[in-house]
């Protein structure tokens, strides 16, 4: 089982939910980190935590480094890419305008869903990926619309933040993430190759 030593989240990488939020498309990748301890896997439940009255799903496109990397070159970056993974970035979006930091609003547990690793395809441009809430679709984009590509981003990190093997990269989400609320069901999908779906429940 996958078990990454952290998890490097990139924000606002897509210039229409930048738009959504309100907020201008960054001038550099907005990084983060989420903790391994908002893991969770396919069927397991995504708590809604009573600290937040306001929580979202993020579907995402995560990158699964194979090797270690530092000051890596975009070659170099792409030759430690072994899988990708469909992830769900939740966020408690009122914590996330609130604190000033997102350590808190994107690091709750059981906020990381995560699907089962699909080696990369050849046509990594055209990855595409798709968000469903109770079977309706909520978002869909191609790893080609991103702000910074997959290549620049893997580079961008490891400048500052040597990447082990394991460890994963979420590449920020497209327009259409939206509260979710105890009953509904969220679907992440990267077509073809990997998928994790997750109940929503009333937390603690």
């Amino acid at each position: 089982m996958l078990r990454p030593s952290k998890i490097v989240c990139v924000g606002r990488n897509y210039r229409a939910h930048a738009a959504e939020m309100g907020t201008d498309v960054p001038k550099e990748p907005l990084l983060f980190l989420k903790p391994p301890s908002s893991i969770i896997r396919e069927g397991e439940a995504i708590k809604l935590h009573k600290v937040s009255t306001h929580i979202e799903f993020e579907g995402e496109i995560g990158l699964v480094l194979g090797h270690r990397i530092s000051h890596a070159s975009e070659e170099e970056a792409m030759k430690a890419l072994t899988h990708l993974i469909a992830l769900n970035d939740v966020t408690a979006r009122d914590l996330q305008k609130s604190d000033g930091q997102w350590a808190r609003a994107k690091g709750m547990d059981t906020f990381l869903p995560l699907g089962k690793p699909a080696p990369v395809p050849d046509d990594l441009d055209n990855v595409t990926l798709v968000t469903r809430v109770n079977g309706e679709e909520r978002q869909r984009a191609l790893a080609s619309d991103m702000v910074f590509p997959i290549p620049f981003l893997l580079s961008y990190i490891s400048k500052f933040i040597t990447l082990e093997a394991g460890d994963i990269v979420a590449t920020g989400t497209p327009a259409g993430t939206r509260q979710m609320f105890a009953g509904d069901v969220v679907e992440v999908e990267l077509v073809g190759l990997s998928r994790v779906t997750n109940p929503v429940v009333a937390g603690d």
